[in-house]
């Protein structure tokens, strides 16, 4: 079935093109193989998978929702009180971020945080730009806000690392190939609420606007509320949420490194109900300062390199200068190393 959605655009039900649901039970030898093998297929074809039996406990998924929506509920001056630094943590107010600035006659219809790995303020590694303490709401405000984060946190961080190594396996290298490009990664917690507006393609009004992720993979746990779409051969496809399921995708600089092998595909959130939405997406990223060419195995005489070779810190600060309208950072980073 294909449905119109403004200016002769298509969308695609799932019925046309199904995101494969790779099993990671099991992590003996042949369990891997097999999940390897069906995660090289789906990287191959759309760059988007589900995984189901993923490892992280449904009552620490639960937890973290309702973490999230207590924290929402809170009045604008109270989440002002941790608005997003100069490193990008903390929280980003209605229509703050616009990922699709060509198409979009507005910010994304939604409020977020950001939270990663924290960094010491008086330590050397704060000296690089996205890297500090977070901020978190108070205790007074929402009780036991951190704690329920933080414990997912740690399980889809594990959960990123088990599918950066099958990756690896998938590509024909050892599981532990990338582990040098992660020495810290760099790990973005980005709790969203979409709000109960309807979006209109055709008007330029969007839940989030058409864009591909920064780095190596995306973790995205939703609610029940549709609206992610995915483009596939000039279409937008509907990724349904499946009870059970996180959904995957690959990243930019997947991509880079396999020389467009791996796809790194467009995405965005159309609200077509109209309806509050919930989700979580978590960034599994390269270093900071980790170099990003691609792989030898991807290229030859006859397919040279597309993409110069750039740090993952350059990127994503790229990134957030072109669609945050709250970022202050500084928009360079390090020159690249050799």
């Amino acid at each position: 079935v294909v449905r119109a959605l403004g200016l002769g655009i298509s969308v695609l039900t799932m019925s046309e093109l199904q995101v494969p649901v790779v099993d990671l039970s099991g992590t003996d030898p042949a369990s891997c193989a097999r999940q390897a093998e069906e995660i090289r297929k789906a990287s191959l074809e759309t760059g988007f998978f589900y995984v189901s039996n993923h490892g992280i406990d449904k009552d620490v998924l639960d937890n973290v929702f309702e973490a999230q929506r207590e924290f929402f509920r809170l009045p604008v001056e109270e989440k002002l009180t941790i608005k997003a630094d100069v490193n990008n943590r903390g929280y980003t107010p209605m229509a703050e971020e616009t990922l699709d600035p060509a198409n979009q006659k507005s910010g994304d219809t939604k409020e977020g945080l950001y939270f990663g790995r924290h960094v010491d303020p008086d330590s050397e590694e704060a000296k690089k730009p996205l890297h500090g303490p977070n901020q978190w709401p108070s205790e007074e405000l929402v009780p036991g806000y951190r704690a329920r984060t933080e414990v997912y946190f740690e399980q889809v961080k594990a959960l990123s690392n088990r599918l950066v190594h099958l990756i690896a396996t998938s590509l024909g290298l050892p599981a532990d190939f990338f582990n040098p490009y992660f020495n810290p990664p760099v790990t973005v917690l980005r709790p969203l609420r979409y709000a109960p507006v309807k979006s209109d393609p055709g008007e330029g009004l969007f839940g989030c606007g058409a864009h591909s992720d920064y780095g190596m993979i995306t973790v995205l746990a939703t609610d029940e509320v549709p609206g992610l779409q995915l483009h596939i051969n000039g279409s937008w496809v509907d990724v349904a949420p499946l009870p059970g399921c996180l959904i995957i995708n690959l990243g930019d600089m997947l991509e880079r490194w396999t020389n467009g092998t791996y796809k790194s595909t467009l995405h965005r959130v159309v609200n077509s109900r109209g309806a509050e939405r919930f989700s979580i997406a978590f960034f599994f990223e390269p270093s900071f300062d980790a170099l990003v060419e691609v792989l030898p195995g991807c290229c030859s005489p006859d397919q040279p390199p597309r993409y110069e070779p750039i740090t993952f810190g350059q990127h994503i600060l790229n990134k957030y200068t072109a669609t945050h309208a709250g970022y202050t950072g500084p928009g360079q980073a390090t020159a690249l190393k050799t």
